[in-house]
């Protein structure tokens, strides 16, 4: 499954936009990558695992904005489609897929 971080912060004042970065970066270190500008996506091999990502989240959460988390399968998430633009280069390395090289 896919775990999908939606956030919308404050950055009007120095404090607020120190706040969306180091939120930012806890994303990139519990390993998301950005989809979009504020969507990050995740994958998550199980329920369990969901829901420890779901609650460090909630620890490291910004006192303000909008955070939302919507948990996808990896069917609904390939069915995907990149409308306009270019599509990321990482979108095809982040699968659940097995590779054996022997």
């Amino acid at each position: 499954m896919r775990l999908l971080v939606f956030f919308d912060l404050p950055m009007q004042t120095a404090v607020q936009r120190k706040r969306y970065s180091q939120f930012r970066r806890y994303l990139v270190k519990d390993g998301f990558l950005m989809i979009q500008k504020s969507v990050y996506a995740k994958l998550a091999i199980n329920e369990a695992s969901a829901a420890g990502t779901i609650g460090r989240l909630r620890k490291n959460k910004p006192p303000s904005g909008l955070v939302q988390v919507l948990r996808v399968t990896e069917k609904q998430f390939a069915c995907m489609e990149c409308i306009t633009g270019k599509q990321l280069e990482h979108a095809e390395v982040d699968t659940s897929e097995c590779l054996l090289v022997l």
